[in-house]
């Protein structure tokens, strides 16, 4: 499971969506750039048909690991019961407090490495507070480490 990809049903779904876009409108785009540029002439000193092959390479590239990551990919089960009381996993909608960051009172989500956003509160589960707060149940206070100076936050419920 070390390499799986750990995905929401959501960010499974854009992921897709990204994918059916490139493969159906962009990489469509591309081509019909690369053939006009071809028109143009000469292709050793054509700026146009330079851009529009770096541009395919971004795109297939892309299409690449889009499917690649779908091809290994683990659902994250929000709506799994934890079977020893609720804790802290993946998927879960976490309440923190701590006086000394700037999460006291935020929600976050526990996501894998492949969706965590900072502006939109969703932590990877491999963060240095995602790790601290897995498997801890509401009520306990953890401290984080694997930064300068570490600090301790409450976990005041899971949803």
């Amino acid at each position: 499971m070390s390499n799986t990809n750990l995905l929401t049903k959501e960010g499974k779904e854009k992921l897709e969506k990204e994918l059916f876009h490139l493969v159906n409108e962009t990489r469509a785009k591309v081509i019909a750039d690369l053939q006009s540029a071809r028109l143009q002439g000469d292709l050793s000193e054509n700026a146009d048909y330079s851009a529009a092959k770096d541009w395919q390479g971004k795109i297939e590239s892309r299409i690449s690991e889009i499917n690649s990551i779908l091809a290994d990919c683990e659902i994250i089960d929000d709506n799994a019961k934890p079977t020893h009381g609720p804790v802290v996993k993946i998927g879960s909608k976490v309440k923190l407090s701590s006086s000394q960051s700037r999460i006291d009172g935020k929600v976050f989500s526990i996501v894998g490495t492949l969706e965590s956003d900072t502006k939109e509160n969703k932590i990877s589960n491999v963060s240095p507070v995602g790790k601290a707060i897995l498997g801890k149940a509401a009520g306990e206070t953890v401290e984080i480490h694997g930064i300068e100076r570490p600090y301790k936050i409450k976990i005041v419920s899971i949803q």
